[in-house]
């Protein structure tokens, strides 16, 4: 089974920390060239949710993301912007491609969790902020990006939802709606390019030990992993050793399908 990555320029949103830091550096590990991209590079390092989720994960989030990948023997370079800013992308995509090279994997990683409401009351601008993250963004790197992987007759497109999309949680409208869009549009992509040598599948995450999770009230926090059948939480590694077979030559058949990475929680709680 070939799961090299030799040769191939990707490019990970998101990537500063987290399951985006982990994508990363698998990546690296299979051979590919990194664009470490963030709207926040600096940002995260050194804070204290990093050393929680060192608790689980084992990883040094201290080193910045394009540092340890090439530390790895990856070749890197980090690209700062917003994917909510179709300007920014573009910038980033056309800077990418003139010091590394034409993209062949995108990992649409970024997104943003924190505007909790109820439907009622969740203020206008929060909806639209998520969905402009979450959905449009990935929506503009795809843009941006694929046309030219299938002018060249091969790319991977990789999409991290969540699975909220499939059994959203209460008082997260928009993050459930986007997560939900991801998998429409990644069913797009793979009807309209997957004649032209480009995939495009889903990851969903389930509850994993990210800095945002690790951050969680530990009461709270082992109250949801009662509801894993796996009976804990996941980690980074997890997400990312699929995201990275996805991306090699090894996946060529497998397009439009969304798989979740969550210990079972989307078939429900375990038995008593």
């Amino acid at each position: 089974m070939d799961l090299s990555l030799h040769g191939k320029v990707a490019l990970v949103t998101g990537a500063a920390r987290g399951i985006g830091r982990a994508i990363t550096l698998e990546l690296a590990r299979a051979g590919a060239t990194l664009a470490v991209g963030d709207v926040h590079l600096a940002k995260y390092r050194g804070e204290r949710y990093y050393r929680l989720s060192r608790r689980i994960s084992g990883s040094d989030e201290d080193v910045p993301t394009a540092e340890a990948a090439t530390q790895l023997g990856a070749r890197a370079m980090a690209v700062e912007f917003d994917v909510a800013d179709e300007n920014q992308v573009q910038q980033a995509v056309a800077r990418i491609g003139d010091e590394l090279g034409a993209i062949d994997v995108l990992v649409n990683n970024a997104g943003i969790v924190n505007n909790m409401a109820p439907i009622a009351t969740m203020a206008r601008e929060a909806w639209d902020r998520e969905l402009a993250v979450n959905l449009s963004g990935a929506f503009s790197c795809i843009q941006a990006c694929v046309p030219r992987m299938a002018e060249r007759g091969w790319g991977r497109v990789i999409n991290i939802s969540s699975v909220a999309a499939e059994t959203p949680d209460a008082r997260q409208p928009a993050y459930a709606a986007s997560k939900a869009g991801v998998l429409a549009l990644t069913k797009t992509v793979a009807k309209e390019y997957g004649g032209r040598g480009v995939t495009c599948n889903a990851v969903l995450p389930g509850l994993i030990a990210t800095p945002l999770v690790m951050s969680m009230p530990d009461a709270l926090r082992a109250a949801m992993v009662r509801n894993v059948p796996a009976g804990r939480l996941g980690v980074t590694a997890e997400i990312a050793a699929v995201v990275a077979f996805l991306a090699g030559p090894a996946a060529s058949f497998v397009n439009g399908a969304a798989i979740p990475v969550d210990g079972g929680w989307l078939t429900g709680p375990p038995f008593a």
